[in-house]
């Protein structure tokens, strides 16, 4: 099946309300705009460079996401257009990016990252960590970024319990900002979770925002 075909299949086993972001890091321009003229716009690059150069070259009304490790000293290069970050997890990460933002009059739509994973390798703010930036004074000054909810991994394991287990702790986490820190803000309604091996399962557990690659564009091209 071509990569069209895959996304219509995909496309008709998640629910209208989840958002796909098609997971294109490795993939060249040519795929990309195979899905592009399926009709997708979602589009998740893990590299900021990587992400840059597609920007440049494909067209305009793609969003683009950035699914990766962000470094500060590369929020700059994304400031002007990008979509949406979903790695963010520190407070001076943050900072930089409204500092960034400001400067195009942009306000950023951004996801906090949880570490629910197990794994040591794994990124993300602990939920201590969480309320300790979201009650900062410098957080409450943020004028050009936008918290648009939540993102974690879970561990890679064939334990599909311990997965469902690490959902569920990521919806409790949102769930419980949703009612406090977010009482007055309709947009933090994004809880981004589940990839290829466990988008079923994310769904299942309350993710409305999944991240496909391999199931789209076949296996990554190092």
């Amino acid at each position: 099946m071509g990569i069209a075909e895959n996304l219509k299949t995909i496309r008709k086993s998640i629910p209208g309300k989840v958002t796909l972001v098609a997971v294109s890091k490795t993939k060249p321009d040519e795929a990309i705009m195979e899905a592009y003229e399926a009709g997708h716009r979602d589009f998740g690059e893990n590299k900021v460079q990587d992400l840059v150069a597609k920007q440049e070259r494909l067209p305009d009304d793609i969003r683009w996401h950035m699914i990766g490790h962000l470094q500060s000293n590369k929020v700059k290069y994304l400031a002007s257009f990008v979509h949406m970050l979903h790695g963010v997890d520190s407070l001076k990460l943050l900072e930089i990016i409204n500092k960034e933002a400001e400067k195009y009059e942009r306000v950023i739509d951004c996801l906090l990252q949880v570490r629910i994973a197990r794994e040591e390798t794994k990124f993300g703010l602990t939920e201590g960590d969480l309320k300790e930036l979201l009650g900062s004074d410098a957080f409450r000054e943020m004028k050009n970024v936008r918290i648009r909810g939540l993102m974690g991994m879970a561990t890679y394991t064939e334990n599909s319990e311990q997965i469902r287990e690490e959902f569920r702790l990521l919806k409790r986490i949102f769930e419980s900002l949703k009612a406090t820190a977010f009482d007055k803000q309709d947009w933090f309604d994004q809880l981004s979770c589940g990839m290829s091996g466990d988008y079923d399962l994310a769904i299942e557990e309350g993710s409305n925002m999944v991240r496909i690659g391999s199931l789209i564009f076949g296996l990554r091209n190092y």
